[in-house]
């Protein structure tokens, strides 16, 4: 049911992204959770933004895609990022305003593929989404660009951490 309205509202292209970056496992969590595995091990969650930005002169609209990874091997475990459509004109990192719940902050996500990933490593900022409701990411797309911005329901959250921990063999950060 959820996958019909998604695909109604135009988020086919992402939708497919989403599964293209995360290979299905069993379906025992929220159905708006998309859970694969990747080199190595890596155990993904990637989760469409409830909201739609847009993209060559308004002609497309894209919801961005959060994907929070653990990979069992090596220093960082946990990991998250950000699928865009429109490219990032910095070369290394960007200042995103992040809302976790109601609470907001700078941090500095670097920047990846093209412009079209915003990436930040460490537990930290998995073990916060954990307990959190809602997120909220802002980002200046260059120096002279708008801005842009994706929100997620992050209803389940908890569940796909524990089951990414899971399928990394570690536990949840905290």
């Amino acid at each position: 049911m959820m996958r019909a309205t998604v695909m109604r509202r135009g988020g086919a292209a992402a939708l497919a992204l989403a599964s293209l970056c995360c290979g299905a496992f069993a379906d025992d969590a929220p159905e708006r959770w998309r859970f694969g595995d990747g080199e190595s091990g890596q155990a993904t969650a990637a989760l469409l933004a409830t909201n739609k930005l847009s993209a060559g002169g308004g002609a497309l609209s894209y919801s961005p895609i959060l994907t929070i990874a653990c990979d069992p091997g090596g220093e960082p475990h946990w990991r998250e990022w950000l699928w865009i459509n429109d490219k990032i004109s910095a070369d290394e990192a960007v200042t995103v305003r992040v809302t976790i719940d109601s609470d907001s902050f700078n941090e500095r996500w670097a920047v990846r593929r093209g412009g079209k990933v915003l990436f930040r490593a460490g537990a930290d900022g998995v073990a916060a989404l954990a307990s959190a409701g809602r997120l909220s990411v802002s980002w200046r797309f260059g120096f002279l660009s708008g801005r842009g911005e994706a929100d997620f329901d992050l209803t389940g959250v908890r569940q796909a951490v524990g089951r990414i921990a899971d399928a990394c063999g570690t536990v949840p950060p905290s």
